[in-house]
């Protein structure tokens, strides 16, 4: 299977980045072909500007928007790996939401609704946040997050979302507590993808 995992962290000594490499390795032991999008480390514009919405009416979809797009149309499964920052994705991530997934591109609407057009798709997210899991389950947040993200983001575009893993309290925890994290993660790629 073809992976693409859109990464979106800017500091390479974090655990985001530690999940990065654990996703990465993980399915490259499986035998997976894996392409990774760094949207800090190929400083990706995210603000959608008229002149974007303009051209893709036009039928001249900008360069750094097409590339994103033919990477996701060449993916069988999409990974997003993010921290929350203000209960959301980063905003370089929601910038890359913005003007990639786009009207024509990840859905349109007609007669029936939403034509939803990146079925066949895969989605799985994985995101990291200081707030410990109990107090975001309790308060509703961690219901939240799925439902704008798995459903709001991945399902309305066709992508199934298969995989959401939230992990809490982070910058609190010890190293076994970490390393229990990344665990986590390839226990789960293991049990989608062998």
């Amino acid at each position: 299977m073809k992976h693409l995992i859109v990464y979106a962290h800017p500091n390479k000594e974090s655990l985001n980045h530690s999940i990065l490499d654990t996703t990465v390795n993980t399915l490259n032991k499986l035998g997976h072909e894996v392409v990774v999008r760094d949207l800090y480390a190929l400083d990706f514009q995210p603000v959608l500007k008229p002149t974007d919405t303009e051209a893709m009416k036009a039928g001249q979809t900008p360069i750094d928007i097409k590339t994103e797009q033919e990477f996701i149309s060449e993916a069988d499964v999409i990974t997003f790996i993010y921290p929350i920052w203000w209960t959301g994705l980063p905003a370089i991530l929601k910038g890359y939401v913005d003007r990639v997934f786009s009207y024509g591109f990840a859905y349109s609407s007609g007669e029936e609704g939403i034509n939803k057009l990146l079925k066949g798709k895969k989605g799985i997210i994985i995101n990291t946040h200081g707030t410990p899991k109990e107090i975001y389950d309790q308060i509703g947040m961690t219901e939240g997050l799925k439902v704008t993200s798995d459903i709001g983001i991945f399902d309305f575009t066709g992508i199934e979302p298969v995989e959401h893993l939230l992990f809490g309290s982070i910058g609190y925890l010890n190293e076994e507590e970490y390393k229990s994290i990344l665990k986590k993660v390839e226990s789960s790629l293991n049990r989608h993808f062998s």
